[in-house]
């Protein structure tokens, strides 16, 4: 932890420039992840000391907010990039919204098409995940493009090829790190982003927790700015 958020720095204060120049012209950040990459756009979105005009995006929405039967979803729906054509479209996005995108490996199809979608429409695009994972996998993108190439910002979660850090003796490691790390370069780019919206003499729209007293009151006003674009749901 201590490595990736020194050498990170640079990269989580070109990801907040980009961020905080989105919500200065009223946008939202988007966060998407699959898999274990979803623990990422939970930090970004709807929790205590974190930004609310975010929004978060999982193959999930295709059943709750498509309408698509639950059987739909399964554990190689990731590597489809025809998912992230309607994810996108089931999304409340504008056009002055930027992304952040998580993925460990940066290979599977529908987090690669995701990015490429973002792109294309205008979006600023921040993505976070392991340099050393995705220089030895394949792209499962028809295009053979990874995540990182599409990004405007790439933050690398350090994690070593395979996630897992401590080798067993019969072979294989345990010990993941990705959504450790991960989780410490979002809160990191939320609190320099607030950063500068403090420095800008702006009062940030940040969450109370929903635990202490006035919190449910405070974030429902908050939210209510932002009514119709940011999903709090499942």
């Amino acid at each position: 932890m201590g490595r990736v958020a020194a050498e990170q720095r640079g990269n989580v204060a070109a990801a907040a420039d980009l961020i905080a120049a989105a919500l200065g012209a009223d946008g939202v950040v988007h966060a998407f992840g699959t898999g274990h990459s979803e623990a990422l756009a939970m930090e970004i979105a709807g929790r205590a000391g974190g930004l609310v005009p975010t929004n978060r995006i999982a193959l999930r929405d295709l059943v709750l907010v498509g309408g698509d039967p639950a059987d739909v979803l399964g554990p190689k729906l990731e590597r489809d990039p025809a998912v992230a054509h309607r994810l996108y479209e089931l999304a409340p996005i504008r056009p002055q919204d930027v992304f952040v995108l998580a993925s460990n490996s940066g290979v599977n199809g529908a987090m690669v098409e995701f990015a490429s979608i973002v792109k294309e429409r205008g979006h600023g695009l921040v993505a976070i995940t392991s340099a050393q994972h995705s220089a030895r996998m394949t792209s499962r993108h028809p295009s053979g493009r990874k995540l990182a190439e599409f990004a405007d910002v790439v933050l690398d979660n350090g994690a070593p090829y395979g996630d897992a850090t401590l080798p067993l003796p019969g072979g294989g490691a345990v010990g993941a790190v990705s959504s450790i790390t991960a989780a410490l370069l979002a809160q990191q780019i939320v609190a320099e982003v607030v950063a500068r919206l403090v420095a800008a003499g702006q009062r940030p729209p940040v969450y109370l927790s929903a635990n202490i007293t006035g919190g449910d009151e405070h974030n429902a006003e908050l939210e209510a700015r932002y009514a119709g674009r940011i999903r709090r749901g499942s």
